[in-house]
């Protein structure tokens, strides 16, 4: 394999992995909210760590999307 290929295969696997960890991070942190379990002074924390992993699910599947339609 060339060199830009396995740089490409290792983006591809910082993407899907991000992608997960986003995903999972808001579904924890939904679960703890539902259950309250965060205090009043870490929601505005919490809010922000959360929009910080949706932002990071949209822009992957934005990258999947482009790179799907350049294929």
């Amino acid at each position: 394999m060339s060199e830009k290929t396995n740089e490409k295969t290792t983006q591809d696997q910082v993407n899907d992995l991000a992608n997960r960890i986003g995903r999972s991070t808001v579904a924890v942190i939904d679960a703890i909210t539902q259950r309250g379990g965060f205090k009043g002074e870490e929601l505005s924390t919490i809010g922000a760590l959360r929009d910080q992993c949706t932002q990071v699910v949209q822009l992957v599947e934005q990258v999947q999307q482009e790179k799907a339609m350049n294929s």
